[in-house]
């Protein structure tokens, strides 16, 4: 796999447009449209993850439209988007992915996806945020403009799922979990992480109101919280430490050698800060929201009602204190991991959709230059 520079030419001796069958030679190229880097989200450690692989049948390009920035900075970042997606060439070979989550991402990435898809290039709506459901019964209209645009809708929970089906036919959209990168495991510590955003929506709240029950009656234990400031300002704990963002390298690192992963959100599709976790053989705690209760069904984790202050206590102290269980749970963890949600078991499928995209391309063109049979042509 390669990640090229969209500075690149057309291949020599392909024209634009030609049959894919003349261009056997030249190998797929995937198209990633979003946000990359060190910025923080999940979606963004899911773009890494597809640039860092190697993929089998596909190379990779990178469009960034937007990295964390405002104003100038950022409406800079979009127009040059724009001008590199209108500088793609060889659409017979090019499949545009479009990295959407709710709000001004979908406005933004929504319209590149359709220029792409208006200069006949094979389209992906890949679909990312906690709210999609709930934003696409918002804003059905424009919802529906950009996924009928897309060839395939790539989803990642039951519900934005049915919600994506409501707007384009059910064969066209594919339920494909995040993926994450394999991780190793160092001297296990008495630690609880934390990893995301500090805020309501992230159950800070929650996970603060029950730290304060049980620090006094563990000494052993330490929670740490990483993540930047939103809207829950950081109280001082006893036995905690709020180290503010990290670096996604550094978050890893901590997970490694930690022995609990907590994430009592309120709100979630799938965060990578579980799987993350699972791949790093933690005992994963979290709440009953989005796709959380399919990652961790069947004893893989401990699930919790989202604001429920007394089970996550209760969740937490047996994490604490049953190491059998304990480590039960994060073998069951790893397991999953390696069988569902890792490189190797998801990005074959990643690829089938990126193919499948190409070959509806196909059909739309065929459908479309087909000659009516119905027009007879008078023989002279």
């Amino acid at each position: 796999m390669s990640v090229a520079s969209l500075d690149n030419t057309q291949p020599a001796g392909q024209e634009p447009g030609s049959p894919r069958a003349l261009s056997s030679s030249v190998r797929p190229l995937a198209v990633h449209i979003g946000r990359n880097g060190e910025v923080a989200g999940g979606m963004s450690q899911v773009v890494n993850g597809y640039l860092a692989h190697s993929f089998a049948d596909f190379d990779l390009r990178m469009v960034s439209s937007r990295d964390g920035s405002g104003g100038v900075r950022a409406l800079a970042v979009a127009v040059a988007a724009f001008w590199k997606v209108l500088r793609l060439t060889d659409p017979e070979n090019t499949v545009v992915i479009a990295h959407l989550s709710q709000g001004g991402s979908f406005v933004r990435e929504g319209a590149l996806l359709m220029l792409a898809h208006a200069r006949g290039f094979a389209t992906v709506a890949q679909l990312h945020g906690s709210s999609f459901a709930e934003f696409a019964r918002k804003r059905p209209g424009l919802v529906g403009r950009v996924l009928r645009a897309a060839d395939v809708v790539l989803t990642l929970s039951a519900e934005s799922h049915a919600a994506a089906a409501e707007f384009v036919p059910g064969e066209r959209v594919w339920l494909v979990p995040n993926a994450v990168a394999d991780g190793v495991r160092r001297e296990i510590e008495p630690l609880v992480v934390f990893g995301g955003a500090v805020s309501k929506r992230k159950g800070v709240d929650v996970l603060a109101a029950v730290w304060k029950e049980l620090a006094p009656q563990h000494p052993l234990w330490r929670l740490v919280i990483a993540g930047p400031i939103a809207d829950q300002p950081m109280v001082p704990l006893t036995r905690a430490e709020f180290v503010g963002p990290l670096s996604h390298e550094a978050l890893m690192k901590l997970l490694e050698r930690s022995a609990i992963a907590v994430l009592p959100s309120r709100d979630e599709a799938m965060p990578m800060f579980i799987l993350e976790a699972m791949a790093r053989e933690n005992c994963v705690v979290a709440t009953r929201v989005g796709g959380v209760p399919a990652v961790l069904a069947n004893g893989v984790g401990v699930i919790v009602e989202p604001g429920d202050i007394g089970s996550l206590e209760s969740a937490l102290r047996r994490a604490m204190t049953d190491a059998a269980w304990r480590a039960e749970k994060a073998n069951l963890a790893r397991s999953a991991f390696a069988a569902t949600y890792s490189a190797a078991a998801v990005f074959p499928l990643v690829e089938r959709s990126w193919q499948a995209a190409l070959d509806r391309r196909s059909e739309r063109r065929a459908t479309r230059y087909k000659p009516d049979s119905s027009i007879r042509i008078p023989q002279s």
